[in-house]
């Protein structure tokens, strides 16, 4: 398979766009910190211009793919891309991270063969990384992995929604918090709490709670979650992973922006981000998965809308910085081509790039992701390959 990361080229224009405001390229020697809705990395405003690539972790454990790290990064870095998101977390299941509660595999972990290896690349090669904790999900383990462990040692779990309220489920997540900050890379030598590498944590990927649709649930459990990791760990930002869906604070938001499934979730863009110890804004764009029914030019708009409406609420609401942490066009839609691709990628960047000359609160868009040659166990609608 040999393909070229043609959004990277896209991608490269707003790095060259961010030129003309004067900010800083990344650098892995320094902590990237906020200023009202600005991020600053050595005395300059620091943009989020850069993609996805989740399985660096899993890929990393096996001597023989280890290269496809360090090739996605290369060629990142080359084309003018700044951040890595990827996960922290693999909860059971093979090449575990996190083998059961509290456990980890030390091959995971360790030199050239996990997470150490991922951000070791990331140091030598000047790229800052955004890191989840855990899956909303019950890929990589997630939640439902949470839960099973619970329900093993007789407690009374019943959905994966207990993850939020269960008090042991609760202390198996604080664990693997601890574990992670703590952890002192064997490559670096350096405690990741300590690693300027990392630019940020995010409680979970895409968090969810269909068993209290109005956010208040999951709302709770970031009030006390947040607070924590920022008792563990006061040297990196951290956000909430939100795929950005309104609730009941926002009524006219949710109305207007949000796809009619996305009101079960459980989620509330202001109520979940408007805490003192989250330090900036998450959302994700998928309009071909929200409104599967729309034409091309009305998810279009539609994207424009969505992008708008939460850079308006971060900059004036919130106050703090937001980050589009996922996008992309699904290369499945009917009629797809690559002219439409371009258009969604445009429109992203153009609507981010506006905030950012005027010094708003939109800082920066990663798009959903980018894999190596040779890894078509991964392809998927959203993926962009490199040679």
């Amino acid at each position: 398979m040999k393909c070229l990361c043609l959004i990277a080229i896209l991608a490269i224009v707003i790095a060259q766009n961010y030129s003309d405001l004067g900010v800083e390229a990344a650098s892995s020697d320094a902590f990237v910190s906020r200023k009202g809705v600005q991020f600053i990395l050595n005395g300059k405003p620091f943009y989020a211009n850069g993609f996805n690539a989740y399985w660096l972790t899993y890929e990393a454990t096996d001597p023989a793919t280890r290269f496809k790290i360090t090739n996605v990064l290369q060629n990142a870095t080359s084309h003018g891309l700044t951040i890595v998101r990827t996960w922290g977390f693999r909860d059971g299941g093979y090449r575990a991270l996190q083998t059961a509660p509290g456990s980890y595999d030390e091959v995971t972990f360790q030199v050239r063969k996990g997470l150490d290896f991922a951000i070791a690349e990331a140091k030598r090669l000047g790229i800052k990384l955004i890191i989840p904790f855990v899956n909303n999900y019950s890929d990589f383990g997630g939640r439902k992995q949470y839960v099973d462990w619970a329900k093993s040692k007789d407690q009374s779990v019943t959905s994966e929604d207990d993850f939020y309220t269960n008090p042991l489920v609760k202390e198996f997540y604080k664990n693997h918090v601890k574990t992670m900050v703590n952890r002192v890379n064997t490559l670096t030598k350096v405690a990741y709490k300590d690693e300027p590498t990392i630019m940020a944590w995010e409680l979970m990927n895409e968090p969810q709670c269909k068993a209290d649709p109005s956010g208040k649930t999951l709302t709770a459990w970031i009030t006390e979650m947040a607070p924590y990791v920022k008792s563990l760990d006061s040297n990196h930002l951290l956000s909430t992973g939100l795929e950005g869906f309104y609730g009941d604070s926002s009524p006219e938001r949710k109305n207007s922006l949000n796809p009619a499934a996305a009101n079960v979730l459980g989620t509330d863009f202001i109520a979940n981000h408007n805490l003192d110890a989250i330090d900036f804004a998450s959302f994700h764009s998928y309009p071909d998965l929200w409104f599967p029914n729309l034409d091309e030019n009305s998810r279009l708009d539609t994207l424009r809308k969505w992008l708008e409406g939460h850079i308006e609420d971060a900059q004036n609401i919130l106050k703090k910085p937001l980050i589009l942490g996922e996008f992309g066009k699904l290369t499945s839609t009917p009629g797809y081509t690559l002219a439409q691709r371009d258009a969604v990628f445009n429109a992203t960047f153009d609507t981010i790039y506006a905030s950012a000359q005027k010094g708003g609160s939109a800082a920066g868009a990663l798009f959903w992701h980018v894999i190596s040659d040779g890894m078509d166990n991964l392809k998927d609608s959203l993926s962009i390959c490199t040679q």
